[in-house]
């Protein structure tokens, strides 16, 4: 049971955020003082990714757990059960079709959970972005045959 009526419940969900949440506002101020320079919710693109690196042909989305239902960290409410399941069983299946969309025009796509942008773990989340940016950039530079085989020596 709810413990709002249903004029209250639906006053508090609409004040939810789509675009410029916590979350989001952490990646791009962590992203921009690393010097990447990106666009946010780009509206013709697939999705509306939160932010897209044009230069690195790469756009990452910043899902909440809730909201994209997040196998390890979504729980769904004890009220209205039916409508929520399928409400986040259609945002999963939209977010199937946007990342196939992007895929065929060529991007690469990065997801980030919230609940990897926890204190403590924020850390290694922003590292293994980092990582992942600069690794599709120099594989989009790399030539076909420019693969090089090192030996450790054995002492």
């Amino acid at each position: 049971m709810d413990t709002w009526d249903k004029k209250k419940r639906s006053s508090i969900m609409a004040k939810i955020k789509s675009k410029d949440t916590k979350p989001e506002i952490l990646v791009r101020h962590f992203l921009y003082s690393r010097g990447y320079r990106y666009r946010k919710n780009v509206k013709k693109m697939p999705g509306t990714p939160d932010i897209v690196l044009s230069k690195y042909k790469t756009v990452i989305f910043i899902h909440g757990c809730f909201w994209h239902g997040h196998t390890l960290d979504c729980r769904v409410p004890h009220t209205n059960v039916d409508y929520w399941l399928t409400k986040i069983k259609r945002n999963k299946v939209r977010d199937r079709e946007n990342e196939k969309k992007l895929f065929q025009m060529g991007w690469n796509i990065i997801i980030v959970w919230e609940c990897q942008l926890k204190s403590d773990v924020r850390e290694k989340t922003f590292n293994t972005i980092i990582y992942l940016i600069d690794k599709i950039f120099l594989d989009q530079y790399r030539m076909p045959f420019s693969v090089k085989k090192y030996s450790i020596p054995i002492s």
